[in-house]
């Protein structure tokens, strides 16, 4: 089939023409593309003969107690030996083990539908895979599907991982009334009483590195909750799902991914308790969907280190519209598994409220992979404990600034040559953001070797206990930034290249506004709307050029 592009006329047509069985309603399909800075090929949905079947035909009983595997295995068995069609989910609680997959099947769960996924770690066998972006062994998913075509998750029901019978939990994430529960209902603890473990198996595989028998660590091996492999078509609409052993919800080298009105939760507290990941796919679009998560929520990644370098395949052509994100280590987050590369990415009209990190981009040396042509517009953040907006390329290790506290201000770093494990992010836009309250605003941190290149920023409002920071960056042009911050200086630049400050608006103070360091600064202006004490509004580092650096009013 050719390749068909976005155009008014066709969706036109599309939505008129009842060519595509769509599962719900999507009214808001004909607005996904508007506005798309980039040539983005419309999503291809599944289709789905008019077929049905509920899975109580197969034996099932909603009580919460009857084990329905092999009700589900067969009810999926029985509608893809038909052609395909749908698997009903109808109103009660339902126990099962691994539910695997099939071309042409739409899981259709029901108001009311609820389906748990057992504890038993026995049905979930240990198999090869991959997770974090590096070829491994986990456990069995409780939902996977892999080289498939045609397969959806539809209705209202609601899929639960049982992630609390996987997961480890630090002591600080709970109050002293859950840690007291937690440890009466069994488990171990590590030697400081200060993590808890559900298994020794687990604390085992959490506290060696050389264990080669995966048997005895398999508890460790936590799986993702829903895991689609090398699949084509894929649609999730409506559902919840929550409490997953590790990621929620993982597509890697999927083509044609659709997900739409879908609630992902899981606890706080839970480790890599990711929303959504998506890995290495192309033609992605998630919208009208909320997310409360214990890791970051809305993840793009491409493989990490030399396994994703050599894999070789980007995460491509994805939309993010209209999400909440109410609690997450990022609200939508790149990296820092990219080694891949990620590039054509949109997201607007977004809310996070809470999350650890607004906007966060992060990887690190070792990883390579360019992540360009990014677009993010129409972002609103409340209460961020951290960065609204973060780019770290030395994530898992020390700035530089870290490094020369532990070194003495004096010592010279060595700073390694650029190559291919040399990460990349470039041509990056974010417009119309505001936030309020967070502990820092923005925060661009590059590499030496590998500044942050042309990071355009236009019509941002923000109100933060610290301003802007930006090192080792070159091109950065901001256009219209109101910032209310508690310290100052409001703006710091470290070896900042090609710096454009245009409509600067900053609270009126007796204190500097504006700090430069950094030998290799060079060609930085400003333009400030704001009021300051006689010859404080800057500070330049003796070792910049003061003829480098311009202000004006």
């Amino acid at each position: 089939m050719n390749k068909i592009f976005y155009s008014a006329a066709f969706l036109v047509l599309l939505l008129t023409s009842g060519c595509s069985a769509q599962p719900s309603d999507n009214r808001n399909f004909s607005s996904l593309y508007e506005g798309i800075e980039f040539e983005m090929p419309v999503v291809t949905e599944p289709e789905f003969p008019d077929y049905s079947v509920s899975i109580t035909d197969y034996g099932a009983i909603g009580d919460g107690q009857t084990l329905n595997s092999k009700a589900f295995a067969d009810a999926i068995t029985a509608v893809s030996e038909k052609g395909g069609g749908r698997v009903v989910i109808p109103r009660g609680i339902w126990l099962t083990g691994p539910i695997i997959l099939k071309s042409n099947i739409n899981i259709h769960a029901e108001a009311g539908a609820l389906v748990i996924f057992s504890t038993n770690k026995e049905l979930y066998p240990l198999i090869e895979t991959t997770y974090e972006g590096l070829n491994t062994v986990r456990c069995l998913s409780p939902i996977s599907g892999r080289e498939l075509e045609n397969i959806a998750f539809t209705g209202e029901g609601i899929f639960d991982g049982s992630g609390d019978a996987w997961r480890h939990v630090k002591r600080f994430k709970m109050t002293d009334s859950q840690w007291k529960k937690l440890v009466a209902s069994g488990g171990v603890l590590n030697e400081k009483g200060n993590t808890w473990y559900p298994s020794e198996g687990f604390k085992k595989g959490a506290e060696s590195s050389n264990i080669e028998d995966y048997e005895v660590i398999k508890d460790f091996l936590r799986p993702v909750m829903v895991s689609l492999i090398k699949c084509k078509n894929i649609l999730l609409d409506g559902p919840v799902f929550q409490n997953s052993p590790a990621w929620c919800i993982h597509s890697l080298m999927c083509e044609n991914l659709t997900v739409r009105n879908v609630d992902v939760r899981n606890p706080w507290y839970s480790q890599n308790g990711d929303g959504i990941d998506i890995e290495s796919c192309k033609n992605s679009v998630v919208y009208n969907c909320t997310f409360d998560v214990g890791d970051d929520a809305i993840c793009i990644k491409s493989g990490k280190d030399k396994e994703g370098r050599d894999r070789g395949i980007p995460t491509e052509n994805i939309i993010v519209k209209n999400c909440v994100v109410y609690h997450g280590h990022g609200g939508v987050t790149i990296g820092s598994e990219m080694s891949g590369g990620v590039k054509n990415m949109h997201v607007s009209d977004c809310t996070f409220i809470g999350t650890d990190v607004g906007l966060r981009f992060k990887s690190t040396r070792g990883r390579g992979g360019v992540v360009e042509k990014i677009y993010i517009s129409n972002i609103d953040m409340i209460n961020v404990p951290t960065n609204a907006i973060s780019f770290n390329l030395y994530y898992g290790g020390l700035s530089v600034s870290e490094m020369l506290a532990q070194n003495g201000d004096n010592k010279e770093l060595e700073i390694p040559a650029a190559s291919e494990e040399t990460p990349q992010f470039k041509d990056i836009s974010i417009r119309n953001v505001t936030c309020k309250g967070a502990f820092q605003a923005i925060y661009l941190q590059g590499l030496p070797e590998m500044n942050l290149e042309n990071i355009y920023m236009e019509n941002l409002t923000m109100e933060a206990e610290n301003g802007l920071l930006c090192m080792d960056a070159t091109g950065v042009t901001i256009k219209g930034l109101h910032l209310k911050t508690t310290n100052y200086p409001a703006l710091t630049f470290h070896n900042a290249k090609n710096v454009s400050v245009e409509g600067l608006l900053l609270e009126d103070s007796d204190q500097p506004l504006i700090s430069v360091h950094g030998a290799e600064t060079e060609n930085v202006t400003f333009g400030l709307n704001s009021k300051t004490g006689e010859d404080t509004t800057l500070i330049l580092g003796e070792e910049v050029d003061p003829k480098t650096v311009q202000i004006n009013d």
